[in-house]
């Protein structure tokens, strides 16, 4: 824990000096964007930083350091109940998860949306300047683990920068919107690799990573790869693990690594470690930062009878940026057995420590610890549990490593641990305020019952997204003696109920202070199932923004966590808010629409603005004395038709049930979703069936093929337990209709 011998010197760069314990936000210079767009020639890497331009948002975090805080206070805690709609942007189909917040220089904002579509606009009406269409392409791959979701670009020198879905990195010209360079950053098409991360731009580099250590019966192995700015010219690349045994080290730094994994694992487990989200980069040490992602497969005794730490997974990386070689690094998870990333978002900002101002980096880690590093060195200086944890008592500041518990072990039986494989906080944005030196952070407290499918005695024995473990979310549908035939005896939800006073699944926001690691306030934003809540911005109008799934953009004081302004919008906001200044008049933007991780555990939650209207793709804008915000159609629920006749027999209803949650299950349920609801099949679907599910018919609109990995008579199964369910909602309905 830091040491304060002497108050701490907390000022902000907008405001003058400030009173009280806090954070210096870091000193590093945002490399004069706004000019360098504008001019037309101009090559200047030196102009003035974010603050000195503050009707901006440079980054998807606003300034360099990623603090999802804005110096603009014309909207402010005395008059934020009279914020209202400005303006409304459609993102078009389809209808999918929205997690990026958009960038805005100049009165032009930029942002991405599914697949990686590009669209630039005018930050002050909403009208559409220009969109690119990426052009993706999954027909020879999988697509992401998550949705087909998208966490936004990098904007530099008029250029824009985008990773696809199929994990090719563009560069648009931002005046234009056409393309200027791409380069296909997959080492391996036939791996289940995906982009859905935002580029990070690192000196004379853009840097991207890539998703799907989750995915396939072995993941896919990680890395990062940085492309000259200009040209898209391939300079380096970094894997995060080593390779199959046997096959030359890449990098000398690897083969640590490799001393960490079981040398008698196979060759078709390929260890995960990817880097999804998350990056940070220090232009003044020329380090670029990122987390790594969990190790694959979940239950790493399928390695053989080792345990090793798992190098370089759920880890916190420092590269040099202009080599791509390894300053240091620091892993918050050793041997990763319960899907504890470390790809959350990260904060930079100087503390002082002691007697001296530390460069550090901040982040509230999936695992439920906040840690404090130094930057320079990756000295662990601080890390204290901001959610409820089980699997730890806690870290050993002496060797950085956590104190295992006996919870942690779900490989003698399943165990509800907390937090759940969703991460005590996941990618949803956290905020830094240079104001009230408090981090504004969306958790999640939940546990997941880890259950090893493997030996456990129920049918499932693999699951797609979670090889051959589960990790249930104990939430108010959670019914032991339903789960049991497919996952074997699982606890029950009255015992994991008794060892909390609060519901075992709730979504807050909280106030941390990282000096004193405590919450200062908090508010329950969801609670009993999920609500999917969103990321959180901050501004020097003592707010803070935070959208809801109920459709809700919260704003509250930021000192204080008083409600100020309830703003209802009848789409469910994930994605944290941007806030900027067109002609001196103060902005909030906020992207829109349900999907990303809800996507793998079920239905739209029914707390979700997304089960009453229409799940819009848009960007919301508001601004003072602004109106009622217009809410998308009424959701209208289609009434089941006539099933087509059984004709399989229920041995392969059965086997196609075990198939269906298999290898279905993590895309489609059987409910109201983002994706279809593959009880309501048409004549012309059930037809083309199985040309959809082994050869991908429908792979442009996000349905890839699975030839691979199902057999003809897998798919007929499959239909017929299909067909089946499809007969059960119908004979339900019609016992409801009135003639009945």
């Amino acid at each position: 824990m830091p040491r304060h011998s002497k108050p701490i010197r907390a000022r902000s760069r907008t405001s003058g000096n400030l009173s009280g314990a806090g954070i210096l936000l870091g000193a590093t210079l945002l490399l004069g964007w706004g000019e360098a767009l504008a001019a037309t020639a101009s090559t200047s890497t030196s102009a003035p930083g974010a603050d000195a331009e503050p009707q901006n948002w440079y980054t998807g975090g606003r300034d360099q350091d990623g603090t999802y805080y804005s110096p603009l206070s014309t909207i402010n805690a005395a008059n934020a109940k009279d914020l209202g709609f400005a303006w409304t942007y459609d993102l078009g189909a389809p209808l999918r998860g929205q997690e990026a917040t958009p960038v805005v220089i100049d009165g032009v904002m930029y942002t991405s949306g599914t697949w990686g579509y590009v669209y630039a606009v005018d930050a002050a009406t909403g009208k559409e300047l220009w969109r690119y269409d990426p052009k993706s392409d999954f027909f020879a791959g999988r697509n992401p683990c998550c949705d087909l979701v998208n966490r936004g670009v990098a904007v530099w020198k008029k250029k824009v920068y985008v990773a696809s879905g199929d994990g090719r990195l563009h560069a648009i010209d931002a005046a234009t919107g056409k393309r200027v360079w791409e380069a296909d950053t997959i080492v391996d098409h036939k791996l289940p690799y995906a982009s859905t991360g935002a580029p990070q731009i690192a000196g004379d580099v853009v840097v991207i990573g890539n998703a799907g250590a989750d995915m396939g019966r072995g993941g896919v192995r990680g890395y990062v790869s940085a492309y000259d700015l200009d040209t898209g010219k391939f300079k380096w690349r970094f894997y995060t693990v080593p390779p199959a045994v046997g096959q030359p080290l890449e990098d000398p730094v690897l083969a640590a690594a490799a001393k960490t994994w079981d040398a008698t694992r196979g060759p078709q487990f390929k260890l995960g470690g990817t880097v999804w989200d998350g990056f940070g980069y220090d232009p003044a040490l020329k380090l670029l930062y990122f987390g790594t992602s969990n190790a694959a497969p979940y239950d790493l005794r399928q390695l053989g009878d080792a345990r090793l730490d798992s190098l370089y997974t759920a880890s916190i990386i420092a590269l040099h940026a202009d080599t791509g070689k390894l300053a240091w690094y620091y892993q918050t998870t050793p041997r990763d057995s319960w899907d504890f990333d470390s790809t959350q978002k990260m904060i930079l900002a100087t503390l002082a420590v002691g007697s001296a101002d530390t460069p550090v980096l901040l982040q509230a880690n999936k695992n439920g610890f906040f840690y404090v590093l130094d930057r320079k060195t990756g000295k662990l200086l601080s890390a204290k549990n901001f959610s409820f944890v089980n699997w730890t008592t806690g870290i050993d500041m002496k060797t950085g490593r956590p104190i295992m518990t006996k919870e942690s072990d779900w490989y003698s039986s399943p165990k509800a641990i907390y937090p759940s494989w969703a991460g005590a906080h996941t990618w949803n944005p956290m905020s830094l305020s240079a104001q009230t030196h408090l981090v504004y952070i969306p958790v999640i407290d939940a546990p997941a019952v880890w259950v090893d499918m493997l030996h456990n005695g129920g049918e499932v024995k693999y699951l797609d997204g979670f090889f051959t473990a589960n990790g249930i979310l104990a939430d108010d549908t959670y019914d032991a003696a339903d789960l049991k035939r497919l996952y074997g005896a699982v606890p029950d939800l009255k015992d994991i109920k008794s060892a909390r006073k609060v519901k075992p699944v709730r979504e807050l926001l909280r106030a941390w202070d990282p000096v004193a690691q405590k919450t200062v306030w908090e508010h329950e934003t969801s609670s009993g199932i999920r609500g999917y809540d969103g990321g959180v911005t901050s501004t020097a109008g003592n707010l803070v923004f935070q959208g809801r799934g109920s459709g809700g953009l919260w704003v509250y004081a930021a000192d204080t966590g008083k409600v100020l302004k309830i703003i209802q919008t009848g789409s469910h906001i994930m994605a944290a808010p941007t806030t900027y200044a067109v002609n001196g008049e103060q902005f909030v933007a906020v992207q829109a629409g349900y999907g990303g991780t809800g996507i793998s555990v079920g239905s739209i939650p029914p707390s979700s603005a997304a089960t009453k209207y229409e799940n819009t793709n848009r960007i919301i804008a508001f601004k003072l004395g602004g109106g009622r915000v217009p809410t998308p159609a009424a959701r209208v629920v289609e009434p089941f038709d006539k099933p087509p006749e059984q004709t399989s027999s229920p041995q392969a209803i059965h086997d196609g049930e075990i198939k269906f949650v298999e290898e279905c299950s993590r895309c489609h349920v059987l409910d109201l979703n983002i994706t279809p609801d593959l009880r309501r099949l048409n004549p012309g679907l059930h037809a083309a069936f199985k040309d959809i599910v082994l050869h991908g018919a429908l792979a442009a609109a996000g349905m890839e093929r699975f030839d691979d990995l199902l057999s003809e008579s897998d798919v007929d199964n499959i239909h017929a337990y299909l067909i089946d369910q499809s007969w059960v909602a119908y004979r339900a309905q019609e016992a409801k209709s009135p003639q009945h």
